[in-house]
């Protein structure tokens, strides 16, 4: 949509300005509750333009990306219902305004967390799977907060632990296939990293 690559471009710019980190903290407490642009572009640009802060800046993301998701989790716990089983206003503008919520998706959802519980979290914080709509279902649904601050952090970190990396080793020359193949790369680590540790448990 063109409105989604305008903001994509507006939050680009920041990496221009001397307010770039204030911007990425914002950008990734905002996407973890409401916002539809992940905090991943800017987190590059950042990187790029300044390659010795590269952790520095992945740390702040997964700061501020941990710290609003606990604020999509209250947003879930309490003020999405106004009555048990129906929604409130809140919930209905949500529905109705942000990218990625509708009702057959969060009760979706749902199932996810009662079959795979800390496993879908983690692959929502680490996966392009929008990961706002899983936080404040965390919350609606009275998900263990220990177990999704837990599996919060850990796949925030990886995710923007490992993109910094990358363009603090490789540089320019890497950006582009970070752009193209991201997605797919990070659905491919997360089956992987799932499916040793079931290994790994089926094993023992």
């Amino acid at each position: 949509m063109k409105w989604v690559r305008q903001i994509y471009d507006w939050v680009l710019h920041w990496a221009e300005t001397p307010y770039g980190p204030i911007a990425l903290f914002l950008l990734g407490f905002a996407e973890a509750s409401f916002f539809p642009v992940p905090p991943d572009a800017l987190l590059i640009a950042l990187v790029l333009g300044a390659r010795k802060k590269a952790f520095n800046f992945a740390f702040l993301c997964t700061l501020a990306s941990v710290t609003g998701a606990l604020l999509g989790y209250s947003i879930g716990h309490f003020v999405w219902w106004s009555a048990p089983g129906q929604f409130s206003s809140i919930a209905q503008f949500f529905y109705h305004n942000i990218p990625g919520f509708d009702q057959k998706i969060f009760y979706d959802v749902k199932a996810l967390y009662d079959k795979w519980n800390f496993w879908i979290i983690f692959t929502a914080g680490f996966t392009p799977i929008p990961y706002k709509v899983f936080t404040i279902s965390a919350g609606a649904f009275d998900i263990n907060l220990f177990l999704f601050i837990l599996a919060s952090v850990i796949s925030r970190a990886g995710r923007f632990f490992l993109v910094s990396f990358l363009i603090w080793k490789f540089g320019e020359q890497i950006k582009t296939f970070i752009d193209k193949y991201f997605d797919w790369l990070a659905l491919a680590f997360t089956v992987l990293l799932i499916g040793g540790f079931f290994a790994i448990n089926y094993l023992l």
